[in-house]
């Protein structure tokens, strides 16, 4: 659910709640939700995330764009699956960011009637991010409800974060970022018209339009899982992914996402694509010839179907 604002917020009642972006929802934010969710049970109360959107970086820091792990509807829409009681989406704006910590949470009464509220020990929020965990947990003793420290999950001696899992896409490093969100790297776009090029060399692929700024891999060719519930399409459905600038035909620099269903033919334009990254097969590279290019494809469709036999036994 949505909030327009602080004045906006659906009635809930007694609450332990946590806050953030949540963007991912990966094994971090899930070892904070559960937390919370155990926290809400002792305390009789409801379990709630609050989600500021748009990223705070991107008010703070005026013409930032800070890349995106998931859509935010997605995003949602994981964290009701997280098993938390409510997802609320709060607009995060010049007014929310010039809030001292207590009078953000003050203002959350009377729709949120505070319990307790979950915070690891290096995050913080409200004006000049004075809310740390210290604080906090001042606030709370003075108004009768508790801050509940929760040490951030460690994998590989580093704490799980989303710019953590950022830069593992951007390095091309599939394996580790599907570890540390607990899911496969996930795009959503929608199919639209390209130059038909893909057609043209006997690859027709769908080209994606993403409506958010997409945290994409490096570039490369990758093996992935696609979904189209609009055309009867997987889930799962294999396909090959390009995350590239065509350097064989085109030096424009523009970064497109196309999608080579394997074994399926027929319309997706329009259509909303799901894709979930699987494995990087290898980086992007220019061919002197069309031939050439054709020839790499389809040794890169080979290597696909082997990875995806292998995957498939075990």
């Amino acid at each position: 659910m949505t909030a327009r604002g602080l004045d906006d917020l659906p009635d809930i009642g007694p609450s332990v709640v946590t806050l953030g972006v949540f963007d991912g929802v990966h094994r971090g934010h899930r070892h904070v939700l559960h937390a919370t969710m155990l926290a809400a049970r002792e305390r009789d109360a409801a379990s709630v995330a609050l989600v500021f959107s748009p990223h705070p970086d991107e008010v703070i820091r005026a013409g930032t764009t800070v890349e995106r792990l998931l859509p935010p509807a997605v995003t949602l829409e994981r964290l009701a699956a997280s098993g938390i009681d409510h997802a609320v989406e709060i607009r995060f704006d010049a007014t929310v960011r010039g809030l001292e910590p207590e009078d953000f949470l003050a203002a959350l009464a009377p729709a949120i009637e505070l319990r307790g509220i979950t915070m690891t020990p290096d995050s913080a929020f409200g004006r000049a991010r004075a809310g740390t965990l210290e604080r906090v947990a001042e606030i709370g003793a003075e108004n009768g409800w508790d801050c509940i420290s929760v040490e951030p999950l460690i994998v590989e001696n580093q704490a799980v974060s989303s710019s953590r899992i950022r830069q593992a896409l951007a390095d091309g490093r599939i394996e580790q970022a599907t570890d540390l969100i607990g899911a496969a790297p996930f795009l959503r776009g929608t199919v639209v018209h390209g130059d038909q090029r893909g057609r043209q060399l006997g690859f027709p692929t769908a080209n994606l339009a993403l409506d958010y700024a997409a945290a994409l891999p490096a570039l490369g060719i990758y093996l992935g899982r696609v979904h189209v519930p609009e055309r009867g399409v997987g889930p799962d459905h294999p396909a090959l992914v390009s995350v590239g600038v065509r350097p064989t035909f085109h030096d424009h620099g523009r970064v497109l996402v196309e999608v080579y269903l394997l074994d399926w033919d027929g319309d997706l334009y329009d259509a909303t694509l799901d894709l979930e990254l699987v494995a990087r097969l290898r980086e992007e590279r220019r061919f002197e010839s069309a031939e050439a290019l054709v020839s790499q494809m389809q040794a890169d469709e080979r290597e696909a179907r082997r990875l995806l036999s292998v995957l498939q036994r075990g």
